[in-house]
């Protein structure tokens, strides 16, 4: 997946002409605290609500405000979804803005087209169980792991590695095409894996469902 076919089509650039009154009324009713600002389709940066407030002068037109967030928000459509992911956790951004190879502004990616992504992605449909490893980083090899579920006649939907900056150990959750795990549960602590958790795919999703459910409602509030 990469970043011009996350491209939501909802949310509009605003122009240079257009005053910070009109941005603050789009980011409400949008659900956003960031927009893309445009100049004859070239990306000039973003604009958010407290840059707006932060310059005490909301009826100039946005050419007179300020723009610190330019060129390191932006992504290029060619861009990993996951560098698309990156990007706004570390700026802690609510969309991120796609150019092309000519800076030709494309759109933006919501939060909640990102959101969507995941939910409708074949792995998280897919039948099966959720298996939650604890271990120690060197000792990480998934190629390993894989070994292990496979010998059981099971495979791997997807994977993901959480850890803590002052910690030395990770968790690594494995989404499993297996209802019944107590045989790969058992293979993996005859192998000294510590198996800190498993839930059953259907108890797990309805909770995913709710929590999912319940942040789409709230970003169309």
């Amino acid at each position: 997946m990469i970043a011009r076919e996350l491209i939501s089509e909802t949310v509009p650039p605003l122009k240079t002409t257009d005053t910070g009154n009109k941005a603050l009324s789009w980011m409400h009713d949008f659900h956003v605290r960031h927009l893309p600002v445009v100049k004859d389709d070239q990306f000039l940066g973003l604009i958010s609500e407290e840059d707006i407030l932060n310059h005490n002068a909301p009826e100039q037109q946005l050419s007179e405000h300020p723009l610190p967030l330019n060129r390191p928000v932006v992504v290029n459509e060619l861009e990993h979804l996951y560098e698309v992911i990156k990007l706004a956790v570390s700026l802690s951004l609510t969309l991120i803005p796609v150019t092309n190879a000519d800076d030709k502004f494309l759109g933006v990616i919501t939060l909640e087209s990102l959101l969507q992504y995941f939910a409708e992605s074949g792995s998280l449909t897919e039948p099966g169980t959720i298996l939650v490893l604890e271990m120690n980083k060197r000792d990480y090899s998934l190629s390993e792991i894989a070994r292990i579920v496979e010998s059981e006649g099971a495979s791997i939907l997807s994977s993901y590695i959480s850890s803590k900056p002052t910690s030395s150990f990770i968790e690594i959750t494995l989404k499993l095409n297996r209802k019944e795990i107590n045989r790969i549960v058992a293979t993996f602590e005859r192998y000294d894996y510590k198996v800190k958790a498993s839930f059953q795919e259907s108890d797990y999703m309805d909770s995913l469902k709710e929590r999912y459910d319940a942040l789409m409602s709230y970003l169309n509030v």
